[in-house]
């Protein structure tokens, strides 16, 4: 492998997929001196199961449940042996993020341990052929939400506000700048620091495969997905809507959304409005 290049070529992702360029542009930032870790998940693909991994740098194959526990007994290891210079990335889909791994992530949070976890959100359990996640959309079709899925989804941006995050943030595979520059920022950190990364899947969502980066762009245009980052305290929007009715739009480039109502749109809007109030109303608080 080129030393440049610390994910390899040719990796086996679906055509168009967000998640390898989230990796990529993750690790242009991190450098050779990192550690990373994935559950099984669409991200095992990049590890492998074998002898073989299309990383780069060292990494492990974690099980689902307890990839920050991983993630706390290397950063405590790093810290014995003194080498306090080597970043930790726990890259980990909405599966092991929002469902399977919050219990592991809420603890490793709140033990204060050094590491970046990465949470590039697909909106549902892909790997094993798109099966609803807590952070599907409210309408979208899956295996297990033939109908449309009934509920909104999990807003874990604002569950985890309430602790003790070194550095936290969104990003988008739209703008892949700004990606880095918080990367950058997270690697900077002490102690805990999350990223939510917003990542299109066109096989899952039913749009084509050379639409990945539109698709994005229309979720961040929308407000439908909200650019902000929270650091010393201080919640700043990166990014304001352009024009909530490009929503319509974005719903309805994926096949996912096939089956949804006009109310159902309306309400999707609707949260992501009150959202981004809620934010704007925390951008005025001195500290939280």
């Amino acid at each position: 492998m080129e030393k440049e290049q610390l994910l390899s070529k040719g990796m086996t992702t679906c055509e168009g997929c967000p998640m390898e360029l989230i990796a990529r542009a993750s690790l242009e930032v991190l450098g050779p001196n990192t550690v990373t870790m994935t559950p099984p998940s669409c991200s095992a693909i990049l590890t492998g199961g074998g002898d073989e991994t299309g990383w780069g740098i060292p990494s492990v194959q974690t099980v689902l449940a307890s990839l920050p526990a991983y993630a706390s007994g290397i950063s405590e290891a790093l810290k014995i042996q003194g080498k306090e210079d080597v970043n930790i990335l726990g890259f980990a889909g909405d599966g092991g993020t929002f469902d399977i791994g919050l219990q592991a992530l809420s603890g490793a949070i709140e033990r204060g341990h050094k590491a970046i976890f990465l949470c590039y959100n697909n909106e549902a359990y892909m790997n094993t052929g798109n099966q609803r996640s807590s952070a599907t959309s409210l309408g979208a079709w899956t295996k297990t939400t033939p109908t449309g899925k009934k509920e909104p989804g999990k807003n874990i941006d604002f569950m985890l506000l309430h602790q003790n995050l070194d550095y936290q943030a969104t990003a988008s595979v739209a703008n892949i700048k700004d990606l880095k520059r918080k990367v950058e920022k997270a690697s900077r950190q002490k102690g805990p620091s999350f990223i939510h990364v917003h990542a299109p899947c066109n096989t899952g969502w039913k749009f084509p495969a050379s639409k990945t980066i539109t698709v994005a762009k229309l979720a961040v245009r929308s407000g439908l997905w909200l650019l902000w980052e929270k650091e010393n305290g201080r919640v700043k929007l990166n990014q304001r809507p352009v024009d909530w009715n490009l929503a319509d739009e974005y719903i309805r480039m994926q096949g996912r959304f096939d089956k949804i109502t006009d109310e159902v749109i309306e309400q999707i809007k609707t949260e992501a409005r009150n959202r981004y109030n809620n934010l704007l109303k925390m951008e005025e608080i001195e500290c939280l």
